[in-house]
């Protein structure tokens, strides 16, 4: 009962101020003449045509290149990360490219990719690699080289396998950051989807919205905004459940350590 207790109170004070949000915005726009602010029913409305019309033509399209990007950045990261936080020279070598590389902006970049990849969607997907690629390589790296040296010393002096050291140990042990640096990647990933769109593009939600706002669609323009908002936040939902699935053994140890050190 106090869990049931416990979700629903965290389930409150998650979607309180999103519901109030809304009630404020519906309401404050119900009577809204402007041609750049219509109410919040038009743009709802608007939102629930452009899904049904234009799914496969420009939603499917961005999801597709959101999700081929961030999967080829987190195969990309985790590996390089691994390479890199396991051999320290290496990493030193490496070192200052990296922190030139990942202080250019993907965005900056479309100029290079279009010129390289042409305007289809080999270009989307190299720029969210681009970007999305950082954070997980990163984050892998500092996981690694911030394993205790205990544990390192203990698999040492039991002779363990490369390959059992590297999935029973480095791999878990460095598997939060790892996780964190997905999460940021998933976030940069929609935000590069819809920068790429913008330029050169005739599919996309980043197309629907920049078409509409030339167009003076701005019901269009508002309920394109409100789909990217919502994709958000379910990649966000989603990727919570699947971290949830994937760390339990780490939450468990934590409060195993926190009842422990009372």
């Amino acid at each position: 009962m106090r869990a049931v207790l416990g979700k629903s109170t965290a389930l409150l004070t998650e979607i309180w101020l999103p519901i109030l949000t809304v009630v404020a915005w519906w309401t404050l726009s119900s009577k809204s003449t402007s041609l750049y602010f219509p109410p919040l029913s038009r743009i709802i409305s608007k939102l629930g045509e452009v899904v049904t019309t234009r799914f496969a033509s420009d939603i499917l399209p961005s999801l597709q290149n959101l999700a081929a990007g961030l999967c080829i950045s987190v195969i990309l990261g985790v590996i390089c990360g691994l390479a890199l936080g396991l051999l320290p020279p290496l990493y030193t070598a490496f070192q200052p490219l990296l922190e030139f590389m990942r202080a250019i902006p993907g965005v900056a970049l479309l100029p290079v990719a279009l010129f390289m990849f042409g305007i289809g969607s080999d270009m989307k997907v190299a720029i969210i690699v681009f970007g999305a690629f950082w954070p997980v390589l990163m984050n892998t790296i500092d996981g690694i080289r911030g394993i205790d040296i205990l544990v390192k010393d203990v698999s040492r002096s039991y002779n363990i396998r490369r390959r059992d050291h590297l999935t029973r140990i480095v791999l878990p042990a460095a598997a939060p950051q790892i996780i964190a640096g997905i999460r940021i990647s998933v976030s940069l990933g929609v935000i590069l989807i819809v920068a790429s769109e913008y330029v050169a593009s005739t599919e996309g939600i980043g197309y629907i919205e920049l078409q509409s706002a030339r167009q003076y669609y701005m019901d269009v323009m508002w309920a394109a905004l409100l789909l990217l908002g919502v994709l958000g936040y379910l990649l966000n939902v989603l990727f919570r459940v699947v971290e949830h699935r994937l760390l339990r053994w780490h939450r468990g140890l934590r409060g195993t350590d926190q009842g422990g050190t009372k």
